[in-house]
Order: C-alpha cells, then structure tokens, then sequence
C-alpha cells in the first residue's frame, strides 16, 4: 500500500503539529535534559551521528549525549543520568528537530546506521520509502534491546540474525497496512511504554 499524496501531505502536516506542540509543551523538559548532558558528559550535550534516511539518502541525527568518556583512558560508558535519560528516550528529543526539518516523521522505522537499512534486497527495500520515524511497532517491540543484546554471548551475531530480520519484517507489515489512525495508536503504545512500562 502507497500512501496518495493527500495521505502524505496529511501526515506531514500532523508530523508538523505534533512536533511543535511536544517542543512547546515539553521545551523545559528539553532545557534541562540538555543541561543534564552538557554536565553530566562535559561536552556540549548534543551528540550527532548520521543515519539512513528515506530513499536510503543520509542525513544526521540529534541526540542528548549519555556517554561519558575518560580523559584518562579514553574508556567510554553509559553514566547513571545517561541511563536515565535514555530510559525516558529524553535523548531523543532533540530528534523533533528532525521532524521540523522533513528528514524523520514520528512514525516510521527507527533510523538505522549505515550498513543495514541501505542494504536491504528485493520487497525489504520499499522500507526505505518510507520516512524515519520517532517510533514504531518494531522499537516498541524491542524497547529493551540494549539489555536484551547484553546477556547475549555473541550480541552482534544475535542482532543480524535474530533482531534486525524481524525488525525488518514489523516495518514492511506497518508498510502495507499504515494508516493515519494505526500511527496514532502506535503513538499511544509509545506513551505507555515510556510511562508505565515494567522493569
């Protein structure tokens, strides 16, 4: 299913809206997520990194920073604010910048790095007509990816032959069957994610 150019120009303007009314209702949220970043990581708090974007064209993420890095030994780890902040994805805030700017939607398949995404073969490939987004089933599905991948022996292994295939899978089902009111469910999962998920 392709969505008409109505349908698209529908959900650009709700990806508009949507964005601009989180910034404004949750700005000092953002103000001190940010501040949070910029101390906890003695960086400028905002970490950039290019990911695969709509049609497979690059273009670069925003994200709060969570990683410390040792000036001594140059080892790097997530802090107890990082973890917190990743926890509550106020990390990725910053990505509503996206959004404004036309490069993401709030749904969509999350942005992958180079390397997976921009490879896909055959019918897995018209994922990348679809735009980035916030969220999706496949994130929500795997919400705990990163502890899942870290009680595996081989993480990489796990994650290509196991994570990233059905991750694929949920993205080309939500790409024959999304709608605008599936998108507002999807965000509404999210919500619930974030504030009443389970430890």
């Amino acid at each position: 299913m392709c969505l008409t150019i109505s349908e698209g120009m529908i959900k650009r303007f709700f990806d508009i809206i949507f964005s601009l009314f989180a910034l404004l209702l949750f700005f000092w949220v953002v103000c001190i997520s940010w501040l949070l970043a910029v101390i906890d990581t003695r960086t400028n708090g905002i970490f950039v990194q290019q990911r695969i974007g709509q049609f497979g064209k690059p273009f670069k993420i925003y994200k709060l920073r969570t990683i410390q890095v040792s000036s001594a030994t140059g080892n790097r780890r997530i802090s107890k604010i990082g973890r917190f902040l990743r926890s509550y994805k106020l990390d990725e805030l910053p990505q509503f910048f996206n959004v404004l700017k036309g490069e993401m939607s709030v749904v969509g398949p999350r942005p992958d790095l180079p390397g997976y995404y921009d490879l896909l073969e055959g019918e897995n490939r018209k994922i990348l007509e679809l735009k980035p987004g916030l969220t999706s089933l496949a994130s929500l599905k795997y919400s705990k990816e990163e502890s899942l991948l870290r009680n595996e022996v081989s993480p990489d292994r796990y994650n290509n032959s196991i994570v990233f295939p059905d991750k694929v899978q949920l993205n080309l089902d939500y790409y024959y069957h999304r709608s605008f009111w599936g998108d507002i469910g999807i965000i509404l999962k999210t919500i619930g994610v974030i504030f009443f998920r389970k430890n």
